[in-house]
């Protein structure tokens, strides 16, 4: 079973204005093919699927661990694409074309069909797909397949921000490319352990250091690039087996925490008229305010 915390990773920043075409931009790191939605997919279904699990204890424990906050990342870059939505728009009669900002968007989605909101898709307006899944059942290939997936995800974090210098959207990626360099060297420590080679000596890809990143250097100061989380479940404390020793690229202790990230709390949006969103005015939230009270006095 999964557990819900109403708290996101990070506190994101709330934009003056809204960025559209930046929005779009991030859109690849949800839905692209080395979006979050592609790791956290990869890790679920290798984790549901994992023979073994006793003889193998801690690595599925890592990868149990990674997807879970890997569904704190899809939660994470979905509000940043909402927060980069906000106020593109404006609330008037239809006539007047509230949603005339759209038609020169490069991302029309926005507009026609999510109510300015995040899509489960990449930059293009391509829908995410299961075909990006690799759940071979072998492990050591399954193993490698996520190095190497975590590697283009850091690669695109990259580039997606030299696209755009919005801090909403840098905020985002900062925290994401030391999160994201933190599983790199996870599943390079889990290929160690299981097959005796050093992959991050013969792979250390992309080259360029998270220091090079100012939106990164504060979680780096933080501490983030050192720690994998047991999320609280006495289940997946076996991932310091594997976790552990010094992060090559800082020097610091590799430690696991018994518990989870403090977190954040989660963006509340404003209603928008103009797409008929949430489409409750106040009368119909009168009346949905007392069927409710109805409910709690019958129970």
């Amino acid at each position: 079973m999964m557990k819900r915390v109403n708290r996101i990773a990070i506190e994101l920043p709330r934009p003056e204005h809204g960025d559209a075409n930046a929005a779009s931009a991030v859109q690849d790191l949800l839905g692209g093919k080395f979006g979050e939605m592609s790791t956290l997919n990869n890790y679920m279904f290798q984790s549901f699927n994992f023979r073994g699990k006793k003889k193998l204890r801690p690595f599925y424990d890592l990868i149990a661990s990674i997807t879970a906050e890997e569904f704190g990342h899809v939660e994470l870059v979905a509000n940043t694409i909402n927060l980069l939505n906000y106020g593109n728009t404006f609330p008037g009669d239809p006539d007047m074309a509230p949603l005339q900002n759209g038609k020169d968007a490069r991302y029309s989605l926005y507009f026609t069909t999510t109510a300015q909101t995040a899509y489960p898709g990449d930059s293009m307006g391509r829908p995410w797909n299961g075909e990006y899944v690799n759940n071979s059942g072998n492990l050591v290939a399954d193993l490698l397949a996520n190095y190497l997936l975590e590697i283009g995800a850091r690669t695109h974090k990259m580039r997606v921000y030299e696209m755009t210098d919005n801090l909403v959207a840098r905020e985002l990626i900062g925290y994401l490319l030391v999160r994201g360099g933190t599983h790199i060297l996870a599943y390079a420590k889990a290929l160690e352990v299981a097959t005796g080679v050093e992959v991050g000596k013969m792979v250390p890809l992309p080259r360029l250091g998270n220091d090079k990143f100012d939106h990164a250097k504060k979680f780096i100061a933080q501490g983030l690039a050192n720690v994998l989380y047991t999320w609280g479940e006495p289940e997946y404390r076996d991932i310091n087996r594997i976790w552990k020793g010094r992060n090559p690229e800082t020097g610091e202790l590799l430690r696991v925490i018994d518990g989870m990230p403090e977190g954040a709390p989660v963006p509340d949006f404003e209603e928008l008229p103009e797409e008929f969103a949430p489409d409750i005015d106040r009368d119909d939230y009168q009346k949905v305010l007392k069927r409710l009270m109805s409910n709690v006095k019958s129970d």
